[in-house]
């Protein structure tokens, strides 16, 4: 039987890239001259450190650029709320995202179930397994999921027959 996976995954090294690549503008921007504007990334966390909220906030902007640059949806960032860090800087952490939460992969199963298309979907970890007669109706759930907003970016894999 035909089937394939959806998951929400992210290349790291391309995060890591971005990061990189946004703290070289930082610094050399002139508008951060004198700032103590940093970002930094450890596994799956960004943590951008900042003289004032609304530096932060452009220290933001200039990561989502970089981002997007790079082919990473920023709809994979999970911003954590603003905190003061030592002395009168303020900090902020950012998770990437990867897989898709059980929340989410039950309201995807609950929408191909109510589309009344002739397929099994199941949650297997952090991805969702589709299975399904025909090919075609397999298709017909791409399409379905992508008409649909779920807040993070989903790439369907493992397409098999």
């Amino acid at each position: 039987m035909p089937s394939f996976d959806i998951v929400s995954e992210v290349d790291l090294q391309e995060v890591d890239n971005a990061v990189n690549q946004a703290a070289k503008e930082i610094r050399t921007r002139y508008d951060f001259r004198g700032s103590e504007s940093k970002l930094s990334r450890d596994e799956a966390v960004i943590t951008i450190v900042s003289d004032d909220e609304y530096k932060l906030e452009q220290v933001i902007d200039v990561l989502k650029t970089k981002m997007v640059r790079r082919k990473i949806d920023p709809e994979t960032l999970d911003y954590a709320d603003i905190e003061p860090a030592s002395g009168s800087l303020v900090r902020q952490l950012v998770t990437v995202r990867q897989g898709v939460e059980r929340d989410m992969a039950r309201k995807i199963v609950k929408d191909i179930k109510n589309s009344k298309i002739k397929v099994q979907a199941a949650i297997q970890g952090e991805q969702i397994r589709v299975t399904g007669k025909k090919r075609d109706d397999l298709q017909q759930v791409i399409a379905l999921i992508k008409t649909k907003s779920y807040g993070l970016p989903l790439q369907y894999i493992n397409f098999r027959n």
